[in-house]
């Protein structure tokens, strides 16, 4: 069973002579008691990734390490500014099924081959406060790096420094830290990680990110302008480009159950569908439309399990607001039944479709499509004109939805025309995020108006949702001899939300549709 640790730690170089300078001192920073000595560790690490190095090129580490107290595989996720998710697995000669799922978004059918070894002689000392209680463990490593893949060479040597911050630990230590490491003779490492340095030492270069080769588009006014002004291409490129990144790149965290990263997945799927028919001028729809078919798939198998949090958590508020002496019978415990029998489906639904061979064609079809993106000839006009006419269509088509919806009887009609004018809203936003680079502020303002607008209508669509659910409820707990006055009371209650929302509905498309913010939005 793999077990996650946040890994928070800095890598620090020796001077020049490989000697360490003096750290006695070290004692003197705020916060440390005493400096505990560890003694000297082997550790002997054998580094895998594919032969053109695709985990290398997007930050991440695989690696089976003896030697230590931690002696196993270790996958080495980035997590922001010097932190990593480190999903460790007992030592075994292959590598675990866990692991390997966790990869197969990157790897796919490629095969994963040792690519370096690296040998450290690891001297460790603990920092604890007066209570002792570990603060951070700050390490000297000598490293011995042979580069294995594609032919054998080295070695190469170094001697570096690491400080990692005890689990719950302030960032701020570390700062207090470097300031008596840089003093006393240490500078940052230039190399992120020991796997990017012997890359590096041993003649083998990191294969550059697709994502990061994109240009980035100028920005309007005060957002600053390059030399050169971007085409249309360059604009929807670069965000179509951000978006398969945040696809693959999120699938680790959906299959570990990371809060949000399902949301997170299935709402990049949807801007980058949404981009494809936004900016169909500019990418061919001949080969986005079939994509943007895949992708709808895969946002409808997320959303299974993500419909399914918001669903319960809005119904859980709900019946929080109800007084305990109108909860007629096990109301709590019915939802809670039928909110974890959901998910254990789900959730074995959507691991299933992360490891099919439909969604892996996908992300090889998303691979195709950044290196070889089908432009049409708008893609090579200058970006402004093409991206604001792409915004306004949008936007008109939204006007005539809304529009719609108003005229609409109440009832199902109306339900279904608000539920049409809300998918039209994150388009238009979407389109605005896209078009920030070069519309500058007036499209992230745009886009933050119809932000507002699609959380009115998406809530209207989750009353919706909400009272087919308690009725579903109701007729559960009617057939089980149960009271059903409860739920019926939380049905009633999501109809009258709803019915407020229609009414708040044409003052917020009132200020929504105003003419001045799409006026701002032109040169």
């Amino acid at each position: 069973m793999a077990d996650t640790v946040r890994e928070i730690e800095r890598k620090y170089e020796a001077p020049d002579d490989g000697r360490l300078p003096e750290l006695a001192g070290i004692a003197e920073v705020a916060g440390v008691a005493e400096v505990v000595d560890k003694g000297v560790a082997t550790l002997d690490a054998t580094y895998y990734d594919t032969v053109d190095q695709r985990l290398a090129a997007d930050g991440i580490t695989l690696r089976r390490r003896t030697g230590g107290s931690d002696a196993g595989w270790h996958l080495k996720l980035p997590a922001g500014p010097d932190a990593r998710d480190e999903i460790r697995a007992p030592l075994s000669d292959t590598l675990p099924a866990e692991l390997a799922a966790l990869v197969r978004s990157r790897v796919r059918d490629q095969a994963l081959v040792p690519l370096v070894r690296l040998v450290s002689e690891r001297n460790v000392r603990h920092l604890v406060d007066a209570g002792g209680a570990l603060l951070a463990e700050l390490s000297a490593d000598h490293v011995t790096a042979r580069r294995l893949t594609p032919e054998p060479g080295g070695p190469v040597e170094w001697t570096e420094v690491e400080t990692e911050l005890a689990p719950g630990g302030d960032p701020a230590f570390l700062d207090a830290l470097e300031s008596h490491l840089t003093e006393a003779g240490l500078r940052r490492s230039a190399a992120p990680s020991k796997l990017a340095r012997a890359l590096a030492e041993t003649g083998v270069a990191i294969k550059a990110d697709k994502a990061s080769k994109a240009g980035k588009a100028s920005k309007k006014g005060k957002e600053g302008k390059k030399a050169a002004e971007p085409t249309a291409g360059d604009v929807v490129l670069d965000y179509v480009r951000a978006q398969i990144a945040a696809i693959i790149s999120l699938d680790p965290a959906v299959r570990l159950d990371v809060p949000d990263s399902v949301h997170r997945m299935r709402v990049a799927t949807r801007r980058l569908r949404s981009c494809f028919r936004s900016y169909r001028k500019v990418l061919d729809r001949a080969v986005t439309d079939p994509i943007g078919d895949e992708l709808k798939w895969l946002a409808g198998e997320l959303g299974i399990d993500r419909d399914r949090e918001v669903l319960t958590a809005r119904i859980e508020e709900r019946l929080g607001e109800v007084p305990v002496e109108l909860r007629l019978g096990p109301v709590s415990a019915r939802l809670r039944i039928w909110s974890q029998t959901s998910r254990l489906g789900a959730r074995e639904r959507l691991i299933g479709v992360l490891d099919g061979e439909r969604y892996l064609a996908l992300l090889a079809t998303l691979d195709a499509l950044s290196a070889d993106p089908p432009l049409r000839p708008a893609a090579a006009r200058p970006a402004e004109k093409v991206i604001l006419a792409a915004v306004l269509r949008d936007d008109e088509r939204l006007a005539r939805l809304v529009t719609a919806a108003l005229a609409a009887p109440p009832g199902h009609d109306r339900d279904v025309a608000v539920h049409e004018a809300r998918k039209k809203a994150k388009r238009v936003r979407y389109a605005a995020e896209a078009a920030r680079p070069v519309l500058g502020k007036p499209a992230k303002a745009f886009a933050r108006l119809m932000t507002e607008l699609q959380d009115l209508l998406g809530d209207h669509q989750d009353s919706v949702v909400a009272r087919a659910t308690l009725r579903e409820l109701a007729v559960q707990a009617h057939g089980a001899g149960e009271s059903a006055f409860t739920f019926g009371l939380l049905y009633g209650r999501e109809e009258a939300r709803a019915a407020a929302r229609e009414r708040e509905l044409p003052a917020l498309w009132a200020e929504v549709s105003r003419e001045e913010h799409r006026a701002a939005l032109r040169p």
